[in-house]
């Protein structure tokens, strides 16, 4: 269902532009003598002051003439459209304007929510890593590595990376707590432990060439 906005416009021009509606639909037609002022603030529940100013509204218009003693009289059916059609596009504009901004402040504050939301998650997953060192890293072994068919003893994976290897997948097989004559084959996901720099510093061990590359 569509949302309509509440109108803000001051109360008198709400009734100004109700009389004239009716005047284009054709409710009163011009020469037609309708409401005294009292009659109006009746209908209304306003003020006679504010009855009064919506009348002088449609008076400077030249919708309707009024007369002391005899009420007000239809003057213009033309006039009273195009007040209309002026009156909608009015708050049309003003709608939109007021949609618009809600919408702007509306993605200013999911963005500001997300940024928070990001930085929380990102601070977490710092504090995780930091309160639980034995969250394994990976690294898959390609045939750019000249550690193929070594074993993690000949290498000294440790020693040269600070890093513990806790398990290897190949072919579907995970080998768990791989022994110090496991050797590396192309193909192996090879699952480690270590500090924050530990991918880096094992990415430079297994790759060495790409790094020279770089």
């Amino acid at each position: 269902m569509e949302k309509k906005s509440k109108l803000t416009s001051p109360r008198y021009q709400q009734i100004a532009t109700d009389i004239a509606a009716k005047i284009m639909d054709k409710k009163y037609k011009v020469g037609d003598k309708v409401y005294t002022r009292s009659a109006i603030a009746s209908q209304y529940g306003v003020s006679a002051e504010t009855a009064r100013r919506a009348i002088s509204i449609l008076v400077d218009l030249d919708i309707v003439e009024s007369t002391k003693g005899s009420g007000v009289v239809i003057k213009s059916y033309e006039k009273a459209v195009q007040f209309v059609h002026q009156y909608n596009d009015v708050q049309t504009i003003h709608d939109l304007k007021k949609d618009i901004i809600g919408s702007v402040n509306r993605q200013l504050k999911e963005f500001d929510y997300f940024n928070e939301s990001l930085t929380k998650l990102i601070d977490k997953m710092d504090r995780f890593r930091s309160s639980n060192p034995f969250v394994p890293y990976e690294i898959e072994i390609t045939a750019d590595t000249p550690l193929i068919s070594k074993t993690i003893s000949e290498m000294n994976f440790w020693h040269n990376t600070s890093a513990t290897i806790v398990a290897i997948r190949r072919n579907n097989e995970l080998l768990k707590s791989p022994g110090p004559y496991t050797v590396f084959l192309q193909d192996d996901i090879v699952y480690y432990v270590g500090d924050e720099r530990s991918t880096e510093r094992v990415y430079t061990f297994v790759y060495p060439d790409k790094e020279k590359e770089k």
